[in-house]
């Protein structure tokens, strides 16, 4: 905005009118400043286009009138006004810079940059001005020269809190948290009363997962500004994230109050919803923020997985959400054209069809169809950006990149990716790990001292493009597909000649950019390949060499647990959707037949777990029996606590359908019994395929009857289930450290790349 017009009544005074036109000139330019003085927009107007209608053509009338234009939100009345005045003056800064703000609302961004290049050209001190054209910048996605715009206006003027602020948005939108943090702390340093400063800064921090230091600042912004809407939506998901999600809800409805318009808003409180497993009132959530903003690209894909329930109750019928699921898919699609595809890439990943691999069926079909779709957005981001993959170099070590955002103590790292890194040979082959996870700990850094070249998260999905491409690698390797968004982004795009996944997540990935699938022999079928979209590669014996763990058990306090030492326990270590309500009965058939025995479950997600409970309560209580009396639901132990626990149980019942595999490895190194029920896909038949790997085909059941006789065998006979404990004692070793699949996979990436 301009500065003060003090000399104004000079100028009037020197207008081409005379007599009482003179007068009354001067006086509603006096009038007209005061009131703008007063910050009464609207009266001021209505004086200056009075002095308009004495006066057509003065600079300063007109110059004045296009910045009240602009205040009023009057766009293209304050443009018209502003090009006027530049037609009789071309060469005052001010009103170029003023038109560029009118432009930039009317989102004719380009004509806007010129504005402000214009205002710069005539003042190259303006520091107003390079702060507006970062804006503009920003919204043109031209990052890096708003970045140098916002640090042009900071070093004219050190003490401007708005261009720290939002240089701050900037780095923030690159995903460099960090820096942002230490911009906004600069604005509130210079105006400790900065409620945006607080509430972009609690934005930042909840990027970092910082979740209590965002609800701090959050706090304080609504404390400056009670009626902050962005702010209260924006606290709720700082609440979200930390599981207060009651919270989380009413802060939602605080932002609503405030603006009954709000789509994101609504879209946040869906997101909440659906993290309550309340997932019809998640739907009305998403459809209203569609209804506000017809182009909300977030809530117009969460629609479409709405429909994939993570729990299913016996009453549900899983069919018919599964051709919900694919009409919406199609729907989804559809929707993606025109303009909406230049955004439509940051959308895909944020919510993915995780839960169907957790029912029992082929997911093929489903998954490619869903796989297309996010190709197709993510090709057309890749081709905007001009982005060529890597070719195979045909000489040297291959270069291997591996993309994960497990590399730390994780299932994934422990059971699939750390073999790879430890033992493919790095005469080779040359191991480059990006590390998408912000988790590190001693198995991170144990992975930067083995790798090639260790790359952290860069920030936006640009930079961590172009520092895979710069490492020329040849072979991309996804440990995991479908659990992290960034992962999947990155797993959409050709960056490589050759690109695998593995089973990490147990499940086609169904993308048409993943080539080769890593799985392993004792986990197929002869008739597996039906289930994958990719080629699948089947390792020998469990497809990894496993890195045994050290067991170090802490005795758990078995009365605070809750548990009887005369009692036998049968541990369902398993999170709460992989319990289909298809096999309650066996549970059900077990305790009948056992009478005195306690299952025991964890508490892994706590909505999901309440829904779990109320179903099994249901079904025990149909069947006439007290569901208290043979369940018992603990918290998470620490895993010291629960290696302890293994040791005191009778039995590990495996969970049918969706097997485990880190847990069952540890219940053979406790010696526990493992019974599992062998299933129709891979992710059915990870503890069978161990056990079949020691020889133990005895634990293994084809029916659930099998399984059901196995587990009470199990507790009623101890001498055989001391026998079976002897057995796995004995047998075991041979899980670990094998290096048939490390040269099965070194020799079939030499035929790919070195032929």
């Amino acid at each position: 905005m301009p500065p003060e017009h003090n000399d104004l009544k000079g100028k009037l005074e020197a207008a081409h009118v005379i007599g009482s036109q003179q007068s009354n000139l001067i006086a509603l330019g006096q009038k007209g400043l005061a009131l703008l003085g007063l910050g009464r927009f609207t009266e001021a107007r209505v004086v200056f286009e009075g002095a308009l209608r004495i006066q057509p053509n003065h600079f300063d009338v007109l110059q004045i009138l296009g910045v009240i234009l602009v205040k009023l939100g009057e766009y293209p009345q304050a443009v018209e006004c502003l090009s006027k005045a530049l037609q009789i003056n071309p060469n005052y800064a001010d009103a170029y810079s003023n038109c560029g703000v009118a432009l930039k609302e009317l989102k004719r961004f380009d004509e806007a940059l010129a504005s402000y290049d214009k205002a710069i050209a005539l003042n190259p001190d303006y520091a107003d001005a390079y702060n507006n054209r970062g804006v503009v910048l920003q919204e043109l996605k031209r990052f890096d020269e708003a970045l140098a715009s916002y640090d042009k206006a900071i070093a004219l003027n050190p003490d401007y809190a708005d261009a720290y602020n939002n240089r701050g948005v900037v780095l923030q939108e690159l995903k460099r948290f960090n820096e942002a943090l230490a911009s906004y702390d600069k604005a509130i340093a210079l105006n400790p009363n900065y409620a945006d400063a607080y509430s972009n800064r609690g934005i930042a921090l909840t990027g970092l997962k910082h979740f209590d230091e965002a609800l701090a600042s959050y706090d304080k912004a609504i404390a400056l500004n009670p009626n902050y809407a962005d702010a209260y939506s924006n606290r709720g998901i700082a609440l979200a994230g930390l599981k207060h999600f009651d919270e989380a809800l009413a802060s939602y409805d605080k932002a609503i109050a405030l603006n009954p318009n709000y789509a994101d808003a609504y879209y946040n409180r869906g997101n909440t919803l659906k993290d309550l497993v309340q997932l019809t009132d998640a739907r009305a959530s998403y459809i209203k923020a569609l209804e506000l903003e017809s182009d909300h690209c977030l809530a117009r894909w969460e629609l479409a997985f709405i429909s994939i329930p993570p729990l299913f109750t016996a009453r549900e019928n899983l069919n018919v959400s599964r051709e919900i699921f694919a009409t919406e898919i199609r729907q989804l699609d559809e929707w993606f054209s025109g303009t909406r595809l230049d955004e439509a890439y940051k959308v895909v990943g944020s919510t993915q069809p995780f839960y169907l691999a957790y029912q029992e069926l082929n997911n093929k079909e489903l998954l490619s169809q869903y796989g297309r779709v996010c190709h197709r957005l993510m090709a057309h981001w890749q081709h905007s950006k001009n982005i060529q993959p890597n070719i195979i170099s045909g000489s040297g070590p291959i270069k291997i990149g591996i993309i994960s955002s497990q590399i730390h103590k994780h299932s994934v790292w422990v059971a699939v990716t750390k073999g790879w890194v430890l033992k493919l040979d790095p005469t080779k082959f040359e191991i480059h790990i990006f590390h998408l996870g912000s988790a590190e700990d001693e198995e991170t850094y144990l992975a930067q001292t083995l790798a090639t070249s260790f790359t952290k998260k860069q920030g936006s999905l640009f930079e961590t493009v172009n520092s895979i491409l710069e490492k020329r690698i040849e072979v991309l390797l996804y440990p995991e597909i479908g659990m992290d968004m960034f992962t999947t982004q990155l797993a959409n795009l050709r960056l490589a000649p050759i690109q695998l996944t593995a089973w990490g997540h147990p499940e086609t990935s169904g993308l048409p950019t993943m080539d080769h699938y890593l799985s392993s022999d004792l986990f197929e079928t002869d008739t597996s390949e039906a289930a994958y979209t990719e080629n699948l590669i089947k390792l020998p014996n469990l497809g990894c060499s496993y890195m045994r763990l050290p067991i170090i058990t802490s005795e758990p306090d078995m009365q605070k647990l809750g548990l009887d030492t005369k009692t036998p326990i049968l541990l369902c270590p398993g999170a709460p959707f992989k319990y289909g309500p298809n096999y309650d009965l066996v549970l059900i058939e077990i305790v009948k037949k056992l009478r005195c025995c306690k299952l025991v479950f964890f508490s892994h997600h706590k909505n999901l777990t309440i829904k779990l409970k109320q179903r099994l309560e249901k079904s025990f209580s149909d069947v006439g029996l007290n569901f208290n009396d043979y369940l018992v639901f603990l918290p998470l132990l620490n895993i010291d606590e629960f290696y302890g626990l293994m040791k005191r149980a009778d039995v590990f019942l495996d969970t049918i359908g969706f097997s485990g595999f880190n847990t069952a490895i540890q219940a053979i190194d406790c010696a526990l019994p493992i019974v599992t029920r062998e299933g129709k896909f891979m992710r059915g038949r990870l503890a069978s395929g161990i056990l079949k790997r020691i020889g133990m085909q005895e634990l293994i059941a084809e029916t659930e009857k099998e399984y059901i006789d196995i587990a009470v065998r199990l507790v009623q006979d101890k001498k055989y289930r001391n026998q079976v404990s002897q057995k796995i004692i004995k047998t075991r070793d041979i899980l670990y450290d094998d290096m048939e699949p490390i040269k099965f996979l070194e020799d079939f990436l030499m035929s790919k790349c070195r032929t």
